[in-house]
């Protein structure tokens, strides 16, 4: 089993799941060495219980020989794919290393699992993919339009599994409002409607591994993430939790940043849902699209990928009908980009 961005937090949350089931091998990539080095520490015990040969390869999903050379090497069965850019504002700032991160490094990844006959392939993806407004979501969204393809024709079961925040998350906004609380506030609030889907870092990675289980190739699987929660109040309960009274601690609201949503989507208007045997994953279809329609345009927006942020950022939104543009996103669609894309109309796939 092989686990790309196996140092983050849903990557090695799947990584202490997995040795659990004693696969001959599991190999843990990232780029980030401290990471990897943690999360290797902390499984080597447990593997040499278990009779499990830990791996450890640091590298970048984006480098295709030295990924080539891994796959070579490890011949992996199972691929979880979980390696990606997240965090919104940053890659609104940074649209060139969303796509060379999201995007190029998932069709790396993903044409060497067809390549070399890998069993399963999973990808981990976000409800930002969902009628994106920010540049990650539109990457990740371009990414699962890649998996798809890749599913059309490959002996590999690729799949996709979407769903949305995870609590705790490097990054996530409950340790920043409990480090916020322990200073004594404010809280900083970005909007008092702002609600999330949430859900714990170890069902997110179960239920991941479930989806892997069932895959038969194409799906793509969306976790039931329950109602979602206002921020607000979550800020309240994290303060009550701390053990202080109501109103001791003071928020503040600073308005939507650049290409995020009040709330978030899970599903496109015109996928189907249908139950799977597991009540807490179900399954989205949409109307298939010919891969034929967007490789070319990918490989174009590739290209540019280090080029002007303005021009890199306005391919990307190029590409996506269903982007929808906020009050403060950064670009409009119609800026003229570095590469003329032709024609808009792609179909929808999730």
């Amino acid at each position: 089993v092989l686990v790309t961005g196996a140092g983050g937090s849903i990557g090695s949350e799947i990584c202490r799941q997995v040795i659990q089931f004693r696969p001959s091998e599991l190999v843990l990539l990232g780029r980030g060495e401290n990471r990897i080095h943690a999360i290797h520490g902390e499984l080597k015990p447990l593997a040499q219980k278990l009779g499990v040969e830990l791996r450890i390869e640091i590298g970048d999903i984006t480098d295709q020989p030295r990924m080539r050379r891994l796959y070579r090497s490890r011949k992996p069965e199972i691929v979880f794919h979980a390696a990606a850019h997240k965090h919104v504002p940053l890659m609104e700032l940074n649209p060139g290393e969303a796509v060379k991160n999201n995007i190029l490094g998932t069709k790396t990844i993903a044409s060497l699992a067809n390549e070399f006959g890998v069993d399963h392939f999973v990808m981990v993806s976000t409800d930002k993919a969902v009628n994106p407004t920010s540049i990650m979501g539109c990457s990740k969204h371009l990414a699962e339009r890649i998996v798809y393809e890749f599913a059309q024709t490959s002996r590999t079961k690729f799949a996709v599994v979407r769903f949305g925040n995870v609590l705790g998350s490097a990054g996530s906004v409950i340790p920043i409002f409990q480090e916020q609380i322990r200073n004594g506030g404010p809280i900083t609030i970005t909007d008092p409607q702002m609600t999330r889907y949430f859900m714990s870092i170890p069902e997110a990675s179960q239920l991941v591994i479930q989806a892997a289980s069932m895959c038969k190739g194409g799906e793509i699987f969306v976790l039931d993430m329950g109602d979602p929660i206002k921020i607000v109040q979550l800020a309240e309960d994290l303060v009550a939790l701390s053990g202080l009274p109501k109103g001791s601690i003071e928020f503040t609201f600073t308005g939507i940043r650049p290409g995020e949503k009040l709330y978030e989507e899970l599903y496109f208007d015109d996928e189907a849902t249908v139950p799977t045997t597991h009540a807490k994953v179900h399954a989205a279809y949409a109307s298939e699209f010919r891969g034929s329609d967007v490789r070319g345009k990918l490989d174009k927006l590739i290209a540019i990928a280090d080029g002007d942020p303005d021009q890199v950022r306005a391919a990307i939104i190029r590409l996506i009908p269903s982007f929808h543009q906020t009050e403060d996103s950064a670009l409009s669609p119609t800026t003229a980009p570095a590469v003329e894309f032709g024609d808009r109309h792609v179909a929808q796939v999730g």
